[in-house]
């Protein structure tokens, strides 16, 4: 008898999912709004003065880009590589003071949740669009460090972040969970995340409501759930959802 092939291969279920790649701040850690202190921080490293028209201007754009890599954002904002590298080092070395004053603990569930997926026989990655000696802070600071086997930050994938899937594609080769993308989950509380998702093939795509971005968000990316908070993912996994 032979395989099926791809276009005859039924369409997975989510307990048919082996890979489930987390986003971490605003959706398993919760950091009270320390990207835009961090960015408050940066910007009058480059210059511009919270009150102007400017600050504004870039905050707002912070804002709706939340989940992409913050080296791309920076690039985006300040033009040339030398003021965005610039911005990047002062906003990462700014996060992770913040990090280290104790301003960040886990979304409630978050860590259990890994726990049931884990027991479960599924794979957890963590993923960032921060700089990896900003993700290591994090992990340190919950004591999260040897939660998971991987972690993965732009850097990882080949420098480039969300919505790039590469960050979801390199999960899938490293771990080798998954014998199919489908077989993947990636979770998320901003359009990048689940745009990651989608680009990747991932057969579940969900958005999470503990974040930057909402519903209508999601659904515009492609979101195949939206769920109140990461707590949620293992009934749903389990097809309780």
């Amino acid at each position: 008898m032979t395989s099926p092939t791809p276009s005859q291969a039924p369409s997975p279920t989510p307990e048919d999912i082996r890979l489930v790649v987390l986003d971490m701040a605003g959706t398993t850690v919760a950091d009270g709004g320390l990207v835009e202190r961090a960015f408050d921080t940066a910007a009058r490293e480059l210059g511009v003065e919270p009150g102007t028209d400017d600050h504004a201007d870039k905050l707002a754009y912070v804002r709706a880009t939340m989940g992409e890599s913050k080296i791309s954002v920076f690039r985006h904002l300040f033009g040339d590589e030398d003021r965005a590298q610039r911005a990047n080092a002062a906003f990462e070395k700014a996060y992770g003071e913040l990090v280290d004053g104790g301003l960040i603990a886990p979304v409630p569930g978050a860590r259990e949740t890994i726990g049931e997926l884990l027991a479960d026989g599924r794979s957890v990655v963590l993923t960032t669009g921060f700089a990896r000696v900003t993700q290591d802070a994090i992990l340190d600071a919950l004591g999260w460090r040897d939660l998971v086997p991987l972690t993965l930050c732009p850097a990882d994938a080949g420098g480039r972040g969300r919505p790039y899937p590469d960050m979801v594609l390199e999960a899938f080769l490293r771990t080798k969970a998954a014998d199919d993308v489908r077989q993947v989950a990636v979770v998320g509380d901003t359009s990048y995340d689940v745009l990651s998702g989608v680009r990747a093939g991932a057969g579940l795509v969900a958005g999470v409501r503990t974040g930057a971005h909402g519903d209508d968000a999601f659904r515009a990316a492609g979101a195949t759930h939206v769920l109140d908070s990461v707590a949620g993912l293992p009934a749903l996994l389990r097809g309780a959802g």
